[in-house]
């Protein structure tokens, strides 16, 4: 036996204030009490958690009316909840889950919200997930309180939606409906993209006509951008390429440029070297000088004690006679002294030698001479050339060593000129060799700015012609060097295209980007109108095959409920006959571009012209032995139930749903009829799960377990359940 309900759970939900909690087994569940104690709540419940959006439909005028009132005893709730468990281990519902809950709850500020095994859903996703198990609230799937003869009372319309429902088409049928509107949104669409390429065609075919006098600008821009390319680029090349092949051989000149300096730091490192071996000569020299400085303070001496002499001589002979003649060779001879002397000393150490060594041998002579002369000078002018025979002495020794010194110093300093001119000349061979170089390096650096010159002025040229220098960069080798003719062959074309483009004139910017825009929106419609067109043809498409499986699912059910609905009218009236009839649709006006329905071919279109259609619907057509019918409304209440229940079984029958929730429709039938109908229930038990809320004593007997509700003292509903053996 089928068994898809498990447990519906119930939390403020109208008459349960509290957690109640309704397990239903297999086969069928009777819900009893009196009148009022809220038994049909729990029906309420379940279509409410099935997707029942209408409050009236649940016995409320509105969604609050829901949540637990209160009562003197219990104060109000704040939100009603709802939970339906239901069984999917054999996979009835397309979720992976062995169980689904569905919950549902609503505020009193009237906002709802849904629940599928704790994730939150749209309502719409509720009633397609039902739809695709053929349940939901707007079938058979649960028939309220007073609405045995729904059935009856339904529009043709409404019955077909019924039987849908139980065929399992409504998930067709929605589908068809959300592809209608669809198609009737896309229909919309292609009006209104229609119309706007309509509206921008015009300006566009204007905004083309100012725009193609332009178009060969744009030809001649390419060109010239190519001849400019062409142009510019092997030369800006060329020189690119001389000024690294001049900027390296700067460098590599600056490279020999620091091999002279280091020679050059050479030569002067050697230069320097020879002038220290120089202060020692310098030093000798200076004492050379330092004695001759003395030789003269000496010979200033000899000079005075000369000077002295000859005034004592002319005292002496101023004296007597008898000396006159040696005193006056005497003065004769010191004048002679001091005038060899005062020439002596302005000549080099070997004249002044010599005539040193002159003055001592004259006065050794004198000397001498005076000693064998009977008239001797005095001894006083005697011991004074003596004495100046001796300085002279001394004088002699001294320049014979100091001749000997400086002819050392002759031959040393001779040999230190020699090397230090040696040493400055390959200095200064160096400094020619570094004048050398920074003249051929001017050389160099004065061509580097000539190609600079050459390149700002080409890039001036560029510049000049609304170019970026940048644009003809290129990697080296890429782009061929052009010849003199070449150039002035493309330098001409280049001012006859600059000559052509000035004569169009310049591009209105403004204009353009209009027609751009213009251009792509009127590309953007013509996508929109194709892609609507496409979405068109797909939606008629699955219109047609969706209205197929229906009319195909539809036809071969209706044959067998037919066939059911017959059997099962007879058994309840004792005879007659009882047939469901598909009435075709009715063609009525609508407006231009509304939907349209062919009833014959049952194919639905998009007319832009004048017809729709109403869809087809299911008439009953009866006869109850020893009654003439002329309409259903003559049907007493409890016919109507009859019928009602009929039908019920008979699409049951056809096609089984794993559950039929039953609100007190067997309240109109006698005994007889009710005991039918508990036997029947009973019946169909062992395919489909039943809750019936019943008074009927037959019912209950039929049932398998009894939930007895009650109303507390506190005004809420209370629950008793009874499990019945078999």
């Amino acid at each position: 036996m089928p068994n898809l309900l498990k447990r519906l759970e119930l939390n403020g939900f109208k008459s349960f204030s509290g957690k109640t909690v309704l397990d239903f087994p297999a086969g069928v569940t009777a819900i009893v009490g009196p009148n009022g104690s809220g038994k049909s709540n729990i029906v309420d419940a379940i279509r409410w958690l099935l997707g029942e959006r209408e409050a009236k439909n649940l016995r409320g005028a509105k969604a609050e009316d829901l949540i637990f009132a209160g009562n003197p005893s219990r104060p109000r709730q704040s939100l009603a909840q709802a939970s339906l468990h239901l069984e999917n281990r054999n996979g009835f519902f397309p979720v992976d889950f062995a169980e689904v809950v569905i919950s549902r709850e609503v505020s009193r500020d009237g906002s709802s919200r849904y629940f599928l095994n704790k994730s939150e859903i749209r309502l719409k996703d509720l009633i397609d997930f039902f739809a695709k198990v053929r349940l939901g609230a707007k079938g058979m799937t649960i028939i309220g309180q007073g609405n045995s003869d729904l059935f009856i009372r339904a529009t043709p319309k409404e019955r077909r939606e019924m039987i849908e429902e139980m065929l399992g088409l409504r998930e067709y049928q929605i589908k068809k409906t959300q592809a209608e509107n669809r198609l009737k949104n896309t229909r919309i669409n292609l009006d209104k993209a229609k119309a706007l390429i309509e509206e921008i065609l015009p300006h566009l075919r204007s905004l083309r006509r100012q725009t193609g006098r332009w178009e060969k600008r744009g030809v001649l821009e390419q060109d010239l951008r190519g001849l400019e390319k062409n142009f510019f680029g092997p030369q800006l090349n060329d020189l690119h390429l001389e000024i690294e092949k001049t900027k390296e051989d700067i460098r590599s000149h600056e490279g020999e440029l620091k091999n002279l300096k280091t020679e050059k730091n050479k030569a002067e490192e050697h230069q320097r070297k020879v002038e220290m071996g120089e202060p020692k000569e310098r030093e000798e020299l200076r004492k050379i000088k330092e004695e001759t400085r003395t030789l003269l303070e000496k010979r200033s001496q000899i000079q005075k004690e000369v000077g002295r002499l000859e005034a004592q001589i002319e005292i002496e002979s101023s004296r007597g006679a008898s000396s006159s003649n040696t005193l006056l060779s005497l003065s004769t001879l010191v004048k002679k002294v001091r005038d060899e002397l005062n020439d002596a000393l302005a000549q080099n150490f070997e004249g002044l030698s010599s005539v040193i060594k002159k003055i001592i041998a004259e006065i050794d002579s004198a000397l001498s001479g005076s000693r064998r002369s009977p008239t001797s000078p005095p001894n006083s002018i005697r011991e004074k050339l003596e004495s100046i025979n001796s300085h002279l002495k001394s004088i002699e020794k001294n320049l014979e060593g100091l001749a000997d010194k400086e002819k050392h110093l002759e031959k040393s300093q001779s040999e230190f000129h020699l090397s230090f001119k040696e040493a400055v000349l390959m200095v200064e061979s160096v400094k020619s060799k570094i004048e050398e170089w920074e003249s051929r390096n001017q050389r160099r650096l004065f061509d580097k700015e000539k190609l600079d010159l050459r390149l700002e002025e080409l890039k001036r040229q560029i510049t000049q012609a609304n170019r970026n220098p940048h644009e003809f960069a290129s990697e080296p080798g890429q782009v061929a060097s052009a010849s003199s003719v070449d150039l002035s062959e493309m330098e001409k074309k280049i001012f006859k295209l600059r000559g052509d483009l000035a004569s169009i004139g310049e591009i209105d910017e403004s204009v353009m980007k209009e027609a751009q825009d213009t251009e792509s929106r009127y590309e953007f419609l013509n996508r929109e109108l194709l892609d609507a067109e496409s979405a068109e043809t797909d939606l008629r498409a699955m219109i047609d095959e969706l209205n197929e499986k229906i009319k195909i699912g539809f036809g071969e059910a209706l044959i067998k409920i037919n066939a059911e609905f017959n059997e099962f009218f007879k058994t309840m009236f004792g005879g007659g006959h009882a047939k469901l009839k598909y009435v075709k649709p009715k063609i009525v006006a609508l407006k231009t571009g509304e939907i349209e329905v062919d009833a014959e071919k049952n194919v639905t279109t998009i007319s832009g012209e004048e017809a729709s259609e109403s869809e087809g619907g299911i008439e009953i057509d009866l006869s109850i032995p020893k009654k003439r019918l002329n309409s259903l409304d003559v049907l007493s209440g409890g016919e109507r139930s009859l019928v009602g229940i009929a039908a019920l079984f008979a699409m049951i029958s056809v096609s089984p749903p794993p559950f039929l929730v039953l609100d007190e429709i067997d309240a109109a039938l006698d005994e007889r009829n009710s005991r039918r109908f508990a036997q029947i229930l009973s019946e169909f038990s062992k395919k489909t799960q039943f809750v019936v809320v019943t008074h009927n004593r037959a019912t209950m007997e039929a049932a398998d377990v009894l939930y007895g509700v009650t109303l507390s003292a506190d005004g809420t509903s209370k629950i008793l359940s009874l499990k019945l053996e078999t």
